[in-house]
C-alpha cells in the first residue's frame, strides 16, 4: 500500500512547485524523486499531515506529480 508524500525540489532556477509522490516509505519516495529529477536537489520529503489537494496525486507507487501554483510549506506536526 502506498502513502502520499510531499516534496520540496530545487532546480537550477529555484524551487519547483510542490511535488507529490506515492511510495511505501520516505526512502522509496526519495528514490522516485531522484529518478524523476536527476539534475535537481530533493531538499525535503515529508508526509503531508492535514494537507488536502483537489489535484490528482496519483495512486500507484512511483506516481510523481507537480502542483503548479502550490508552494512548499512544511507540514504541521499538530504540536503547539
Amino acid at each position: 500500500m502506498t502513502k502520499l508524500f510531499i516534496a520540496r525540489v530545487r532546480g537550477t532556477s529555484g524551487d519547483r512547485p510542490l511535488v507529490t509522490v506515492r511510495a511505501a516509505a520516505e526512502g522509496e519516495a526519495r528514490l522516485f524523486l531522484e529518478a524523476a529529477y536527476p539534475d535537481d536537489e530533493v531538499v525535503e520529503v515529508a508526509e503531508p499531515g492535514d494537507w488536502v489537494s483537489t489535484s490528482d496525486t496519483g495512486s500507484k507507487a512511483g506516481d510523481v506529480r507537480e502542483h503548479p501554483g502550490v508552494a512548499w510549506q512544511a507540514p504541521s506536526t499538530g504540536l503547539s
